[in-house]
């Protein structure tokens, strides 16, 4: 676990992640992430790092069709269902 010291946001920055909902579209589908930073703290938003993994994932950077891929990464998951909805 990680000790994160933080303040609730006065102006521009986090703000986005005290949403209670983040949506996206990847692969010919919306996608809608439930966030809860207060309660569940920096695992339950959705990261840039995600997003612009994303993106690259749904470029055809890579072929994931019949591929087993593990996603260890921090945050709601995203990086995951852009790759399942890609194969």
């Amino acid at each position: 676990m990680a000790l994160v010291p933080y303040e609730e946001p006065t102006g521009i920055g986090l703000q986005r992640f005290h949403k209670p909902l983040a949506t996206f579209s990847f692969a010919n589908h919306t996608i809608q992430i439930c966030q809860d930073w207060r309660q569940l703290g920096v695992a339950a938003v959705v990261w840039d790092a995600a997003i612009v993994l994303a993106t690259y994932l749904e470029m055809d950077a890579m072929e994931l069709r019949g591929c087993s891929a593990v996603e260890l990464g921090a945050g709601s998951g995203l990086v995951g269902i852009v790759a399942a909805l890609l194969g």
